[in-house]
This record gives structure tokens, sequence and C-alpha cells, in this order.
């Protein structure tokens, strides 16, 4: 799946590092800060879970934006049990875990994450969020209400 994903990134001409020394798995779109580690589910029931935590750790103390990218064709009972267990030990952490289905939904994901966090697009967001909590406030009953209170109080 790694390989599907960097070709992809690649034909696309995204910026993206690919670091084997921080682990391996890891992408990381250097433009928005945003460090992805993908991990196969299918993969992660054979394993031993305590040397892939590991793996884990040393993924989040190096990169402030993480996610976990967990594939599995179905998310089926044991799929959903892996991911609860990797939640419960990174619980508080600044790990965000994300389930995906194949190549095509995990560079999507990718793909939307460093966009949205990407500087400028992140501050767009920002603006816009405000702008939308002032009109809310703005167009609210009870601010409009109070607005006339005070009116009659002066």
């Amino acid at each position: 799946m790694n390989h599907e994903i960097s070709t992809i990134l690649q034909r696309q001409q995204h910026r993206v590092r690919y670091s084997e020394s921080v682990e391996i798995g890891s992408v990381i779109f250097s433009l928005s800060g945003v460090a992805f580690i993908l991990a196969d589910t299918q993969d992660l029931l054979r394993t031993r879970e305590e040397s892939f935590f590991k793996r884990i750790q040393k993924f989040i103390n190096i990169h402030r934006n993480s996610f976990l990218v967990l594939s599995a064709a179905l998310h089926g009972p044991e799929e959903w049990n892996v991911m609860f267990r990797i939640q419960r030990r990174f619980l508080g952490s600044n790990l965000r875990i994300i389930p995906v289905h194949n190549t095509a939904e995990t560079v999507k994901l990718m793909l939307t994450i460093a966009k949205i966090t990407s500087k400028p697009r992140a501050d767009d967001i920002r603006n816009q969020v405000a702008m939308t909590k002032a009109q809310i406030v703005e167009n609210s009953p009870v601010w409009k209400m109070l607005q006339e209170y005070q009116l009659r109080c002066n």
C-alpha cells in the first residue's frame, strides 16, 4: 500500500517526505507540518502489539501533528478492537487515528488534511469560523433581546 500511495502522490506532484529514519511507512507533508504513519490492521493482528506501540510513540514524539491511518478492507470486530486498544494506549496524546479501506481513500484523506492544515488555508478557515460565529451571535434572538433591554435601561 505504501508504494502505491507514494506513486500516486508523486504523479500528482505533491511535496512530501518519506522518512524511514523516523518510522517505516511515514509520510510527511512539509508545507502543512502534518505527518501520517500508515499501518495495515491485518499486519497489526499478526505482530506484537508492544513493538508497534513503540513505533507509534517514537512517531508522535517527533511529529506534533500526527495521524495513524489504519487500513483494512473491512473494519470488523477484530479491526475495531485493534483501534480501540491503540486509542486507549495513546489517549491524551496528539495522535489521531483514522480508519480507511483502500489506497484511493487514504490518498484523498491525506491530501484533504494536508490542505486544510496548511498555513494559508488554516488561516482562511479560522477567519470563516470567526465570521460565522459573529453572524450567529448577531442574529441570535437572545442577543437582540439583550440589546433591546440595554436600550431600555439607558
